[in-house]
């Protein structure tokens, strides 16, 4: 009788155990897919804000989180002294990626002076977006409404001027590739936290407080094995889902080799998800179209995924973002 129900008993338990199981895996399921949609997304834009966070005139979102003392941590990794760029070269070829519009160079009639010309929104230059470069229900960051830029005097608040004084912090590579053992993603590839998650422990390190986070997908990797073509609509990135960690993380600046976003979005009705939640809810400052290829190679070199980073936009007063050449040093 005593041995009927220990074998009763641990069946039942077995089978309490699968429904459990199920229902975490159903719950993490349904995390990795949140937002699905509109009203989903809404829900995730209202609790990563950092509206108000830094005073109701703040303009610098989470730049607020790289303090004297992270700037001071930064310098500290310095060990070999070897830079890398992370910008691409501004490339003078038009292609399907790089219209021809988004770069010229023009010499002077004496070949002493000369005319550069970016239009760098887009997929050809590498650059960093201003707080004033998207906007949700109206808003800015901070609460800020769209009335307070003008074609005439392009943003009078949440422009890239506040960033005038330069970034230095702490920068660590998301290698995603590497992870998957891979030369690059391909386009519409998502990547979720549990990639990121995966990434930090094999690369044997963390992310925190006033770090800049750069995600490589392998996107010039891609263009040099199979040549260029339309990004947009049809790139890898990070699932909108990522931002919840991001947010809890207090990241200060993300970026990537291409637009962040997974594309096309997998957010029905809402494009562009992850530059949305970034910028116009948690005034976080977003590097598009960066180089990481040389930067992977001197990590892996390295063996450390963690780096001093510098960037200095150009401060256009009204400016919605800036062309910029970041330098990781090792």
């Amino acid at each position: 009788m005593t041995r009927k129900w220990t074998t009763a008993s641990a069946v039942a338990a077995a089978a309490i155990a699968v429904i459990i199981a199920a229902c975490s895996g159903a719950d993490t399921q349904e995390d990795r897919n949140f937002p699905r949609n509109a009203e989903e997304f809404d829900a995730l834009f209202q609790e990563v804000s950092n509206a108000g966070r830094w005073g109701a005139d703040d303009e610098l979102g989470t730049a607020n989180l790289i303090t004297p003392d992270k700037v001071r941590e930064a310098a500290g990794l310095v060990q070999s002294g070897i830079t890398v760029s992370l910008a691409h070269s501004p490339m003078p070829d038009e292609a399907v990626d790089n219209p021809d519009s988004a770069f010229n160079h023009t010499m002077s009639e004496s070949l002493t002076s000369d005319t550069i010309e970016f239009t760098y929104h887009g997929y050809g230059v590498s650059h960093i977006d201003s707080l004033c470069h998207f906007a949700y229900n109206g808003l800015l960051y901070n609460n800020v409404p769209t009335s307070a830029s003008s074609a005439e005097e392009g943003c009078t608040k949440n422009d890239i001027s506040n960033l005038q004084q330069g970034i230095v912090t702490r920068g660590v590579l998301l290698d995603i590739p590497r992870l998957k053992g891979v030369p690059y993603l391909e386009p519409s590839e998502a990547i979720y936290v549990e990639d990121i998650e995966a990434w930090l422990e094999q690369a044997g390190t963390t992310v925190g407080s006033g770090d800049v986070i750069f995600i490589r997908t392998g996107r010039w990797a891609r263009r040099a094995a199979e040549g260029p073509w339309q990004l947009s609509g049809n790139s890898a990135g990070i699932h909108a889902s990522v931002v919840r960690w991001i947010r809890e993380r207090d990241v200060s600046f993300v970026g990537s080799d291409a637009a962040t976003d997974v594309q096309p979005s997998l957010v029905e009705d809402v494009n562009l998800p992850v530059h949305t939640l970034l910028i116009a809810a948690m005034g976080t400052d977003i590097f598009d179209n960066m180089d990481l290829e040389a930067l992977a190679e001197t990590a892996a070199a390295e063996n450390r995924w963690e780096f001093m980073l510098t960037a200095a936009p150009i401060p256009v007063i009204g400016g919605t973002g800036s062309p910029l050449n970041p330098i990781a040093i090792f």
